[in-house]
């Protein structure tokens, strides 16, 4: 295994406690909610009667365990949040697990006294617990682990609890399939509840961000200042936005997986079985791909990647569907089948896709969040990401029931849907936009490597100064930094008709010379400025041209200028490898014949961090030629 591998976290006591402890807690809450279904389902106790009999409605009864555990989504979130906040993380995951414990032992009473009434309420203190543990297990990543680290701690924890949630469904069919259900469930789910204690006793201490936070007990005005803060910072609120429509289609597809496999494809239950393990699979596979498509970073290049291939498969799952013909197909005759192949194939790439889309948008909310509020901002995700689920149920009952659509038009349509809500995410928030064209230059055409950009400060204002030798110099800079850049590039550039959309949703600041439009320069510099003063990272390029030789030209005092009016520090980035590229001047002009270079090696050199009174321009030039070297 790789040194950076992500598995590397599964050795580490800041992680694998914790790891431990939410895939046990999602594997036993899917033991208990499937054995309780398949009671209700097969009839396993006498109390429960017939409905044509006067029994229990098993629809009724499927609908209400549903809304009984994620109603305290709801209710508790926001509480959950504060006190996430509030105290230390590993003792309130302590209490957590042990109130897990009491309420598994209560449903042992229940079962044991057959009072169907009694389970079916116990999902509600289940969900209440769950309500609690949300907020705590996304908020204390970014404390027990490095930057670097919190995309692949996010992707294992999407890849445990989706494979928790695959193997706790399976292994409730086979409890209920043993002699005396009423013994072996209540030894189950009390074991798996007290080995979720005793690990996550080992999770390391991570102290409380905000130990003076004062509790507001009322729900709804709680939610409604942390959304108002949120709200504040865009990223993180459409972030929560999208990780809520995953939970919307995710939800809708996993609720019909029963039906589509009873009517649509004529498989018995084992079908049903087999296309949530291949959708548990799909996202265990995508979130661990994320990490080695992201560079150990929060890329958010591969988000789009994401939601157009859940698009792509969903609407060829709609086409991949087979014409069945036998009745109470099995599991291994469905697989046998080559005709089911494309549909499990989409299936799988829907999930896959879809871990791509989730991981990198909740390690962007850890990390962009207010560190003092985090488990509060996590906890409305939750409250959010309930919502939708509840609006995809609401909906889907329209398309399937008033609409009378087929299953698989309704996941073409989810699909469809997919496409439209993806564009209008990525329309209010250019950075993903930006991202993605980032990444897929960066993959294609150039393999980049940089070191030292680690000297870019975490926050606070800085500008980054770097020689110019390529069009493509911002797109590979900002690809390699970690932080948001806004990039100072020349007017008539920026204004070609058909990459204006592009710089603007970039928030690139055109200049020109003071000479040929004072005003035009001046409203350039106020703009830098202004960037500065939000505590943004601005990026300039001194020369003001691309390199006709190859060689790095006079730096000019722009530079000096800006940093009279804003005194931030500079770190000087070097480029080289980029010379004799498509983008460059090496071979003649620019873009003007067909690329001859492929996959050709870039490197990023950054320097020591410059103070404002020392970063005249001809030092950074000195500076830059020295760490560029004899390369262009």
């Amino acid at each position: 295994m790789s040194q950076h591998s992500q598995f590397e976290l599964l050795k580490t006591k800041r992680f694998l406690p914790y790891f431990l402890t939410q895939a046990l807690g999602a594997f036993n809450d899917n033991v208990y909610k499937n054995a309780l279904l398949l009671f209700v389902a097969f009839g396993t106790f006498a109390s429960m009667g017939d409905a044509s009999e006067g029994g229990l409605d098993k629809n009724l009864i499927n609908n209400l365990a549903a809304g009984l555990f994620i109603l305290p989504f709801f209710i508790f979130s926001p509480l959950a949040g504060q006190l996430a906040d509030k105290y230390e993380k590993s003792q309130l995951i302590r209490k957590i697990k042990l109130f897990e414990i009491v309420v598994m032992g209560l449903a042992c009473v229940a079962i044991w006294s057959e009072s169907i009434w009694g389970m079916i309420l116990l999902l509600f203190a289940m969900g209440t617990q769950s309500a609690f543990f949300g907020p705590v297990k996304f908020s204390i990543l970014p404390q027990n682990l490095k930057r670097e680290e919190l995309v692949g701690g996010n992707a294992l924890v999407e890849m445990g609890t989706f494979l928790a949630i695959l193997l706790g469904t399976i292994f409730a069919g086979y409890l209920v399939s043993a002699t005396d259900v009423k013994v072996t469930v209540p030894i189950a789910i009390v074991v798996f509840a007290m080995l979720g204690y005793l690990v996550c006793r080992s999770i390391p201490k991570a102290e409380a961000p905000s130990p003076k936070l004062k509790i507001n007990w009322n729900p709804v005005t709680e939610l409604s200042g942390v959304w108002k803060s949120t709200l504040a910072n865009r990223p993180v609120y459409l972030s929560i936005m999208a990780i809520s429509w995953f939970w919307f289609i995710g939800s809708s597809y996993l609720t019909q997986f029963s039906s589509f496999t009873k009517d649509v494809l004529n498989g018995n239950p084992e079908v049903s079985t087999l296309l949530l393990a291949l959708f548990s699979i799909g996202i265990a596979l995508g979130s661990l791909l994320c990490e080695r498509l992201s560079g150990r970073k929060i890329e958010l290049g591969i988000v789009p990647i994401g939601s157009l291939g859940m698009s792509v498969f969903g609407i060829d799952l709609f086409f991949a569907v087979p014409d069945a013909s036998a009745t109470d197909i099995g599991a291994v005759d469905f697989i046998q089948n080559t005709e089911n192949w494309r549909l499990m194939a989409d299936l799988l790439l829907i999930a896959m896709f879809a871990g791509l889309f989730i991981v990198p948008l909740n390690a962007l909310i850890q990390q962009r969040s207010n560190e003092e509020e985090r488990a509060q901002v996590m906890a409305a995700n939750n409250v959010f990401n309930a919502l939708f689920m509840v609006v995809g149920a609401v909906f889907s009952i329209i398309c399937l029931s008033v609409i009378e659509l087929s299953i698989p038009e309704y996941f073409c349509v989810l699909a469809i849907m997919n496409l439209v809500v993806a564009g209008y995410i990525y329309s209010q928030l250019p950075e993903f936009v930006l991202r993605f064209c980032i990444w897929m230059l960066s993959h294609t055409m150039y393999r980049v490597k940089h070191q030292n950009l680690d000297n870019l400060p975490d926050e606070g204002a800085a500008v980054i100064v770097a020689n110019h030798v390529s069009f493509v110099d911002a797109l590979l800079i900002a690809g390699a930094c970690r932080r948001p850049l806004r990039f100072v590039m020349d007017k008539p550039i920026y204004d070609s008709k058909g990459l204006n959309w592009f710089f603007r949703l970039a928030q690139t600041i055109p200049i020109t010379s003071e000479r040929r439009d004072p005003a035009a320069y001046q409203a350039a510099m106020d703009q830098v400025s202004e960037a500065l003063s939000n505590g943004e990272v601005v990026c300039i390029f001194p020369e003001g041209r691309l390199t006709r030789d190859g060689e790095i030209d006079n730096f000019r005092r722009g530079i000096e200028l800006i940093l009279e009016r804003n005194p931030v520090p500079v770190l000087p980035v070097a480029l080289r490898g980029l010379w004799g590229s498509f983008f460059s001047h090496g071979n003649g002009k620019a873009l003007a014949s067909l690329p001859k270079r492929f996959w050709s090696k870039v490197d990023i050199f950054a320097g020591d961090l410059v103070g404002a009174e020392r970063a005249s321009a001809e030092y950074l030039e000195s500076t830059i030629k020295g760490l560029r070297g004899d390369r262009a």
